[in-house]
């Protein structure tokens, strides 16, 4: 049928409009091609099909039309507004990716534009939608690109977008996606599962006929009103269990597969007891999903059994209005149509409680990628069930905690949480919980949380609200804390701390890491929402933006003199008369690439041609720098060990440096009560660079230490 009569007899209400940005559309993208040779505007127009045979309202189908001209066509906000209107300029740009923006990496980009989207998804769930269908139709032309971004898109679609789908209960869209990820991801295992499946249900097409037609005759003398049919197993679900419990695909149970569809929750039980009666349930393998629904409002009875003649199947019982959840999951309680009521909105709201909670989280990550690193784990990680002594359920994300249960129950409960007992036993705080466990949580009212908590709670919402705490509590300890960490690794690199946070740029970068003020950037990097490294790799480029290098003659050496040697140790074009420090950023000796830095009125700066400051200078002020063996013979070098706050590490380092005979000026220990760490600083006299290296491999060695660095 054509897409256009399909839509005028599916919202004839609204079909000038849709046709209005149909032809908008085709016009905005005329000429541009996808990479099959096909006119691009096919594919707004499929997305549009799979959206309208899903019943969405025409908003949805509108914005669909509509999704990729800000991305890709001259087509600006204000016009698709004008055009449109205010709705179906949201949707668009909660679809459209952040191309526009200026990213460190590829990474950063994907976290970045992942972030944006799920928080257009937290105001309007149409967006997810779009995308999944716009997604659908990328994989299913995927044949016509390049392997790299075969690989690349189908990651993406196997690690972001399969799950999502999966979260929101429409597997529909989940098994095909996965199924044409896994056929450019893992092609051999691809085709060997295809090829043994099609051959095991050609062989058990009579086997499973007679199964079904068995049932359909026992639900006639019950009285019970219902249908029966094989189903099908997709195809990388069956990898993901050959690989998970390392097995060859024959022995796995439920490539056979029967599905009942009834009319009520007392007719599923009562056919349970029906099937059990006829073949032998398999023990382990059943699975109550009505009494205990998934997050994605998934409710059915799996069952495994075994017929007389040792084969094995799966059977799942389901209502006619579960299985409509199953298939098309949040869409199949789409009312977004005119004239939707308050009711059906808060019903909307109930089914994607687990994404508001991963977004309340948001204004707590660090970064786009910390975000995600949540997103992975609350979105896409499957789920254990638990209990409380009141048997009041819990879904949690696999590894869960006792404290993720307690901040999950309130974070009041959290926060003065002490203890948990297991199935009636004492456990541990960081003990990861199981399905079907009985959880009881020990609270006390002057007890607080632990930042070691940090180190294994699993939920956004748990380490959110555990770094709220100590964000509010030790505020001026994290902003005292924080200022001195990025004070000292400013002038490790070369900086100064208070010329970093001069520059103009500030505001912009305070707005985009969400913080409003100096305060708030000390306060997160003391309490450890954000790195130092976060923080000063983005003041450090716009320092050497606004202000750059300036241009000045740099001395020519004519002719090479000859020196017996140098009194530095360093020659700079072969001549020794030049005035000469060494660099503090990086502490350059003997053995290591150097390069010379002509500054004003302070010489020549020698650093090694591996520091990072380096990249900054300008090459015009940079200078050839080389070592002269026959002068100096002791260089200072300092080194900087991070380790643990413990007892007698400083004696078993000074002991490696005497042992290797070599001298040390100063030595300085600061500790971290808070974190429990350590940062000890010695200055050393070495000869070369093989020497500091040396020195350096041992002292990482040694039981306790973190991270060694000169």
């Amino acid at each position: 049928m054509d897409l256009l009569l399909k839509l005028r007899k599916a919202y004839p209400d609204r079909y000038g409009e849709i046709k209005k940005a149909h032809d908008f559309a085709r016009e905005a993208h005329a000429g541009q091609k996808r990479s099959s040779g096909e006119d691009y505007f096919i594919h707004p127009c499929a997305v549009v099909e799979i959206l309208a045979d899903f019943g969405f309202d025409s908003s949805t189908v509108i914005a669909a039309f509509l999704h990729d001209v800000l991305e890709d066509t001259p087509v600006t906000a204000d016009e698709l507004r004008d055009m449109f209107g205010a709705e179906i300029l949201s949707l668009v740009e909660g679809v459209t990716k952040l191309d526009k923006l200026q990213f460190n990496n590829r990474e950063e980009a994907q976290a970045e534009n992942f972030r944006k989207l799920f928080m257009a998804l937290a105001r309007d769930l149409r967006v997810i939608i779009i995308k999944l269908a716009d997604r659908l139709h990328n994989m299913r032309s995927l044949e016509y690109l390049p392997p790299e971004k075969q690989q690349y898109i189908s990651k993406e679609t196997l690690d972001i977008y399969a799950p999502l789908a999966g979260r929101l209960g429409i597997s529909f869209f989940k098994c095909e996606l996965e199924d044409l990820a896994m056929k450019y991801l893992y092609p051999a295992e691809y085709e060997d599962i295809v090829s043994r499946t099609q051959e095991i249900r050609r062989q058990s097409q009579v086997f499973l006929e007679q199964i079904c037609n068995t049932l359909t005759e026992e639900l006639k003398n019950l009285g019970i009103h219902g249908e029966v049919n094989g189903r099908p197993k997709h195809y990388y679900s069956i990898l993901k269990k050959i690989r998970k419990a390392n097995i060859d695909i024959d022995q796995v149970y439920d490539l056979l597969a029967v599905r009942i569809i009834t009319d009520s929750v007392k007719d599923c039980y009562t056919l349970l007891g029906l099937v059990h009666n006829l073949w032998k349930p398999m023990p382990g393998r059943f699975k109550d999903y009505i009494a205990m629904p998934k997050a994605n409002n998934y409710q059915s009875l799996h069952t495994t059994v075994v017929t007389g003649f040792n084969e094995t199947f799966e059977i799942q019982i389901r209502t006619y209005e579960m299985h409509k959840i199953a298939e098309y999951g949040i869409a199949a309680h789409w009312k977004y149509k005119e004239g939707k009521t308050s009711g059906v909105e808060s019903d909307m709201e109930s089914k994607v409680r687990w994404l508001r909670e991963v977004m309340d989280a948001e204004k707590d990550a660090g970064g786009a990628r910390e975000f995600m690193d949540a997103i992975r784990i609350n979105v896409f990680d499957d789920e254990v069930f638990v209990f409380t002594p009141k048997g009041d359920v819990y879904d949690l994300p696999v590894n869960s905690t006792p404290i993720d249960l307690a901040y999950k129950i309130h974070s009041e409960v959290g926060n003065h949480c002490t203890g948990a007992k297991v199935n009636k036993k004492m456990v541990t705080l960081s003990t990861k919980l199981q399905t079907g466990d009985i959880v009881e949580l020990i609270t006390q009212q002057n007890s607080r949380p632990s930042l070691d908590w940090l180190k294994f709670v699993r939920t956004s919402s748990a380490r959110s609200r555990i770094r709220a705490y100590f964000k509010k509590e030790q505020r001026e300890e994290n902003v005292r804390r924080g200022k001195d960490m990025l004070e000292r690794e400013s002038r490790r690199r070369g900086y100064s701390l208070s010329d970093l946070l001069s520059v103009s740029a500030l505001p912009s970068i305070l707005q985009r890491m969400t913080m409003t003020n100096e305060e708030d950037l000390y306060a997160n990097v003391g309490f450890g929402g954000v790195t130092t490294n976060q923080v000063l790799t983005k003041l450090i480029d716009a320092h050497r933006k606004e202000h750059p290098i300036e241009t000045i003659e740099v001395p020519v050496v004519a002719e090479k003199k000859v020196q017996k040697h140098s009194k530095t140790g360093i020659l700079i074009g072969g001549d020794s008369s030049f005035t000469v420090r060494m660099a503090h950023c990086c502490s350059p000796v003997p053995g290591d690439e150097i390069v010379g830095y002509i500054s004003r009125g302070r010489g020549v700066a020698i650093h090694r041609k591996d520091c990072p400051n380096v990249a900054g200078l300008g090459k015009e002020r940079l200078i050839e720098a080389s070592w002269d063996n026959s002068g100096a013979e002791s260089f200072s070098a300092t080194l900087h060990i991070i380790s643990e706050d413990k007892s007698g590490l400083l004696a078993q380092i000074t002991a490696y440096i005497a042992a290797a005979k070599i001298s040390i000026t100063s030595a300085t220990i600061k500790t971290d009560n808070a974190q429990g760490t350590a940062e000890t600083v010695i200055s050393i006299l070495i000869n070369n660079a093989n020497e500091v290296d040396d020195l350096m491999g041992r002292i990482r060695n040694l039981s306790g230490v973190i991270e060694v660095y000169r």
